[in-house]
């Protein structure tokens, strides 16, 4: 039997799950509030306050460290690989600590796997990280040779959903062709091509808005605003990927909160939802264009899709192009563990990032 640690640190929690082969036997999710990490200047300084945690809700759950065969963590933001799962190196947690494509809380996810690991002589992993690129050479063109197209995004997930969705077909991921749309803090919209997720929109700069990313903006009116002097490229940044969206136009990055305003009568919030929903909607049908309409199903995943007013706006637009299938929440925890499992079970070799 093998026992698998997962952890999985993100932007506003640190999940963590404990399975037995696929059996799970203990999960956890830390939800960090605003106040408990706003005194770290660098995702990096939170190491050891997130690493306390994990190792404070094991001790909490009575799971012995020494009864663990292989840990694995979420990959962050390292330079472009294909998806699969990678066996954590030296050149690997050095690009983390780098952080050249981005500070983002998944950067941590290895380092404490390999921290933990070391400790125990047992492997760390990490499986389909943010950067997964497996982007066909056209889908990297953007119109301006200085800044090409880069591949970020909810891959963990998005592969993870895509797989199921394909075994519930009866058929293999490989067999299938499908478009995965991740409903979460950011949005991403990916074609995946017979096992290839050949195209995304990087949810940290470009596609449909979300609760607090703005998406793609006008790019002349943007570089305009940059220029301005209104406001210092930190707090324009921050309007990018932490106030914008829908919290610049409600006040909130809660849907449900969003949703209860628009029943109760307030047209501004009617309308930014059916602007995100509207603006996802779109992103389908152009990803749907990239694998030429050839699309077996539609999937709607991430937290927001548990809204029934995102994903029934959504539905009424796309619903001509293929079956859709909803699969709220995310299947991460699970993921990576299935990662893991495929090379400790000899299914697949572990490979290296270089």
């Amino acid at each position: 039997m093998e026992r698998i640690l997962a952890i999985n640190p993100g932007a506003t929690s640190t999940k963590i799950a404990v399975f037995d082969n696929e059996e799970l036997v203990f999960k956890k999710t830390v939800e960090h509030q605003g106040q408990d990490l706003q005194n770290f200047a660098h995702v990096f300084d939170q190491y050891e306050y997130r690493l306390d945690l994990v190792l404070q809700a094991l001790t909490e759950a009575a799971i012995e460290l020494h009864t663990l065969t292989a840990i694995v963590g979420r990959g962050g933001l390292l330079k472009p690989v294909a998806g699969g799962t990678y066996a954590v190196n030296q050149v690997m947690l050095e690009d983390l600590r780098k952080a050249e494509r981005g500070e983002h809380a998944s950067n941590l996810g290895a380092v404490m796997a390999d921290y933990l690991a070391r400790q125990l002589s047992i492997p760390a992993y990490i499986v389909d990280p943010v950067a997964v690129d497996e982007m066909e050479s056209v889908a990297r063109i953007s119109g301006l040779p200085d800044l090409p197209r880069a591949s970020l995004s909810h891959a963990l997930n998005s592969k993870a959903v895509a797989r199921k969705v394909a075994k519930d077909m009866g058929k293999n991921y490989e067999d299938v062709n499908l478009v995965v749309v991740h409903l979460g803090t950011g949005v991403s919209v990916s074609p995946h091509k017979k096992g290839r997720m050949i195209d995304v929109n990087n949810g940290q700069e470009e596609g449909p808005f979300s609760p607090d990313r703005c998406g793609g903006l006008p790019a002349r009116l943007l570089v305009k605003l940059c220029f301005s002097g209104k406001y210092t490229e930190k707090e324009l940044l921050g309007k990018l990927l932490g106030s914008g969206g829908m919290y610049a136009y409600l006040g909130t990055k809660d849907v449900r909160e969003a949703e209860q305003r628009a029943a109760a009568g307030d047209e501004l919030a009617s309308t930014v939802l059916d602007a995100m929903a509207y603006q996802v909607a779109k992103e389908i049908g152009a990803m749907s264009a990239v694998l030429a309409g050839e699309v077996d199903r539609i999937v709607l995943t991430g937290g927001i899709a548990y809204s029934r007013r995102i994903v029934d706006a959504i539905y009424d637009r796309v619903t001509y192009i293929a079956p859709i299938v909803v699969v709220p929440g995310e299947e991460e925890m699970e993921s990576l563990t299935a990662g893991a499992l495929r090379v400790l079970r000899g299914e697949e070799a572990a490979k290296t990032y270089e």
